[in-house]
């Protein structure tokens, strides 16, 4: 079963993935990726929401040449996602 990750994202990353011109993240693996799963990535700037997000699927996951605990997602754009509430 798919499970979809909020995560909060910085401006500069998040405008890349919005354009197209970044189809990955380096991400701490405390949620357990997998592929098939779905990231609704929320811009934070200056440690507040800004009202802009952005889906992607995880089509691939790799922790080659990572920090232990740390894994590459390749992800493709999907969507805008659904506002839920953001704990900081």
């Amino acid at each position: 079963m798919s499970v979809t990750h909020h995560l909060k994202i910085l401006p500069p990353y998040f405008k890349a993935v919005e354009d197209g011109r970044k189809n990955f993240e380096i991400r701490k693996n405390d949620r357990g990726f997998r592929e098939g799963d779905s990231l609704c990535l929320h811009e934070w700037e200056d440690g507040v929401f800004t009202g802009q997000s952005v889906d992607v699927l995880i089509t691939y996951v790799t922790d080659y040449m990572q920090k232990p605990g740390y894994v590459v997602l390749g992800t493709k754009k999907k969507a805008e996602c659904d506002i839920i509430e953001i704990n900081q």
